[in-house]
């Protein structure tokens, strides 16, 4: 049987229908979200922010890279959860400058529950720093992301 070779550079597809000034109905695959803006801010509360989905993906690519990354080292994972803080600066949504850095700063707060010694878990660390791409992107664009890491053994 011949193996299955992925592609490593691929073009992601997404359609916006902007049901209103504050909604957008976002489709991707064969799967739909929904982005809007809260009600003092004249949204419907129909779904998070677009602000607030970025930082909802920065906390699922930390919890699929670090599962990755732990699988291909061998270190065992019984349970996860990540929370993330992050720092806005708003002038740029409310048109009152531009703004270089609108997220000075994130930090994702992982609790990992693990048997694996200390050196392995150094190297999980290490490697989501090296492969969640979102994070990447956040520190190329000038964000300081950092993780405090709580164990429970």
């Amino acid at each position: 049987m011949a193996a299955i070779i992925q592609k490593t550079v691929v073009t992601q597809k997404l359609e916006g229908k902007c049901v209103s000034h504050s909604r957008t109905d976002i489709a991707v695959r064969d799967r739909s979200v929904t982005l809007d803006e809260p009600l003092e801010r004249g949204g419907t509360n129909q779904g998070l922010t677009p602000t607030e989905t970025l930082m909802a993906a920065l906390v699922g690519c930390t919890n699929v890279i670090t599962h990755k990354v732990a699988h291909r080292l061998g270190v065992p994972i019984r349970g996860m959860n990540v929370r993330a803080e992050a720092q806005f600066d708003r002038r740029g949504v409310t048109l009152q400058e531009e703004i270089d850095v609108p997220f000075p700063s994130v930090t994702l707060y992982i609790d990992l529950e693990t048997d694996a010694d200390a050196a392995s878990v150094e190297r999980v660390k290490r490697e989501l720093a090296m492969f969640c791409p979102l994070a990447k992107v956040l520190r190329a664009a000038g964000t300081d992301v950092r993780e405090v890491w709580n164990l429970k053994r």
